[in-house]
């Protein structure tokens, strides 16, 4: 059984303005058992939020890794930690 985890990212690139989000959270839904939120920056990046079993978090860094995402990601920077709860479901901010 995986644990639960909270994932953390921020995405640099031209990620504003291309729906980045909106996949963001389609692709957390698909994955599914994951919540928390999507949300641009003021600096141009977007940061994404998810909490839920660590196989799902992974797998959403994975695609935001990825070449698979609209716009550019030039980079990911990640941090993990323990899930503090409190998400209804995975939200675009």
């Amino acid at each position: 059984m995986s644990e639960d985890v909270r994932l953390v990212a921020w995405v640099r690139g031209r990620v504003q303005g291309v729906g980045f989000r909106w996949f963001t959270r389609a692709k957390a839904l698909e994955i599914g058992d994951l919540s928390g939120f999507a949300l641009n920056l003021d600096d141009g990046r977007v940061q994404v939020v998810a909490e839920g079993s660590r196989t799902g978090c992974e797998g959403l860094l994975d695609w935001l890794q990825g070449d698979d995402t609209p716009g550019r990601v030039d980079g990911v920077t990640e941090i993990w930690d323990t899930p503090r709860g409190g998400y209804d479901g995975f939200a675009i901010r």
